[in-house]
């Protein structure tokens, strides 16, 4: 009897948006002609989950707690794996990973992991991002084992960006214009590649909006989701 594919769980909610993004993309990477043919995904979307940033900076309360309990019922739901469409929750991605008995796909160290398989190699990478994964270097310290520089906007422009993906939060895309120019900013300084690396900007910049390579970390995600959930699981042992 053909082995079942293993089912995706989505921790989302951070944003809502973000959350569909996701499972939109992981339909679009799905080869099927009929409902059957698609993969079992779970997905708790809780927008309470406090805010991630806000608590990285001091002026919140931690969503660890929120993100243990969806992520210990997706667990409970039946969930073999964990997907997080949001950079700046991986700041808790071990203590996260503490909690529950299933493995959390690296969004982070997926996205790094391809930067660094790029050709040809890339010697510095433009990264947009929330202040909670710049105030943390989730990206640099990644890249820089890979011997790759981070390039990161200037104060003015990260306030510049910061108020982009509130208004996306918001529903409003037409941001795309003011987070290009902070992009061409970002390779005039030497950027060879960027990382939208909050996932609301995925939602608004696209590869045909770059002249230069576009690591999107979302995509990134849906990518490595669908091939877990066809892969044998990481325990199991062919007989």
């Amino acid at each position: 009897m053909p082995r079942q594919k293993r089912v995706i769980g989505i921790l989302g909610g951070m944003g809502p948006a973000a959350t569909l993004a996701l499972y939109e993309r992981i339909l679009a990477l799905t080869s099927a002609e009929r409902d059957q043919d698609h993969l079992h995904v779970i997905i708790d979307s809780n927008p309470k989950i406090p805010d991630r940033t806000a608590a990285i900076l001091g002026k919140g309360e931690s969503p660890l707690p929120a993100m243990i309990e969806s992520a210990k019922a997706l667990e409970r739901a039946g969930a073999d794996f964990l997907v997080i469409p949001c950079n700046t929750a991986h700041h808790w991605l071990s203590e996260l990973s503490e909690a529950v008995s299933i493995p959390i796909i690296d969004m982070i160290g997926e996205t790094t992991s391809l930067i660094a398989s790029h050709q040809p190699p890339l010697r510095k990478i433009g990264l947009l991002a929330t202040s909670g994964p710049l105030r943390t270097d989730l990206y640099h310290n990644a890249l820089r084992k890979k011997g790759i520089e981070v390039i990161t906007p200037s104060t003015e422009e990260e306030t510049q960006v910061m108020d982009a993906i509130h208004r996306i939060k918001a529903g409003d895309h037409t941001v795309k214009v003011a987070i290009l120019d902070v992009v061409q900013r970002l390779l005039d300084c030497g950027a060879e590649g960027i990382v939208p690396g909050c996932t609301e900007l995925s939602l608004v910049v696209g590869e045909n909006d770059l002249a230069c390579p576009l690591f999107d970390p979302l995509s990134i995600l849906a990518r490595k989701a669908v091939e877990w959930a066809k892969e044998r699981n990481h325990q199991e042992q062919d007989v």
